[in-house]
């Protein structure tokens, strides 16, 4: 049981990341409507957008490059939000997936909440504290995976293996035990939001939008196979909405990327190791 000692730190925690989550949606709200007249001046000089996709693989499956047309979406934007709420509770399904790269017991399945848009969770790493907010209303599933996955430790010691610096990706990927970009939990399960609010458009799932800086995503090997990778947006990146999103990085936490990202990729370009090697030191759930 935690100390009152450990609750009250947990909840200076949480209320110091909800004032900084504000602000970066006030920031975000301002960077959509700049996106916005960007992609606008993208169609009229007849440009042409190229996305880079997150994936789980070996080398050769790691980075995805596909010419598309410049007006992916009406605006190029992530949907705001669903468009029909979901019910307080949803049933979750995390089939057997290969071989799980740590020990680790698959998450429950059922009466999973989806009523929290703000699961505080603090993640300290060898560079610097990152805090996340994830988002049950959003993509339940997802949230309730990777605190099973946090509460057991999973995370713990692992590093976070690709930096990607690109114009379109800015992303760092971490989740992987084995540190390859190759390694899940045993199990997998399937999209979320906003791949899941695009029923009645497939095209628009091969079009990119906007995901912008601060927003934490699900990396995956194709539609539906979720695991434990992530990735964590530290620059506007342009990518198809094929990759789960469950939540956002605190303003700490941000500053922890942008000192990683200086640093560069292990070797020089664009995509590879970070050259500033991070380690999970641990993930932990601020249980108040």
């Amino acid at each position: 049981m935690p100390t009152n000692e450990q609750r009250r730190e947990a909840a200076k925690r949480k209320l110091d990341r909800q004032l900084a989550n504000r602000a970066a949606r006030a920031r975000r709200r301002k960077q959509t409507t700049i996106a916005g007249i960007a992609v606008a001046a993208v169609v009229v000089l007849g440009g042409i957008a190229v996305a880079v996709g997150v994936t789980r693989g070996g080398d050769d499956a790691t980075t995805q490059a596909a010419e598309t047309s410049s007006t992916p979406t009406p605006e190029g934007q992530l949907p705001a939000g669903r468009s029909t709420p979901l019910t307080e509770t949803v049933s979750c399904a995390y089939p057997a997936a290969g071989e799980a790269a740590k020990p680790n017991t698959a998450p429950q399945t059922e009466n999973v909440p989806t009523t929290d848009d703000n699961v505080s969770v603090s993640m300290e790493t060898t560079q610097g504290n990152i805090g996340l907010s994830l988002n049950a209303t959003e993509s339940p599933c997802t949230v309730n995976s990777f605190a099973s996955l946090a509460g057991q430790q999973y995370f713990d010691g692992t590093t976070c293996h690709r930096l990607t610096t690109a114009d379109s990706l800015k992303v760092l990927q971490c989740g992987d035990p084995t540190g390859t970009g190759t390694g899940g939990p045993g199990y997998q399960y399937a999209n979320e939001f906003p791949t899941d609010q695009y029923g009645d458009d497939p095209a628009g799932l091969q079009s990119p939008v906007l995901y912008p800086r601060g927003t934490i995503a699900m990396a995956n090997a194709g539609a539906d196979t979720n695991g434990s990778q992530f990735f964590l947006v530290y620059g506007d990146s342009q990518l198809p909405p094929n990759y789960t999103v469950f939540g956002t990085i605190d303003e700490t936490g941000l500053a922890t990327l942008d000192t990683i990202a200086a640093a560069g990729v292990e070797g020089g370009g664009q995509d590879g190791p970070p050259a500033a090697a991070t380690t999970l030191n641990s993930v932990r759930l601020d249980l108040v």
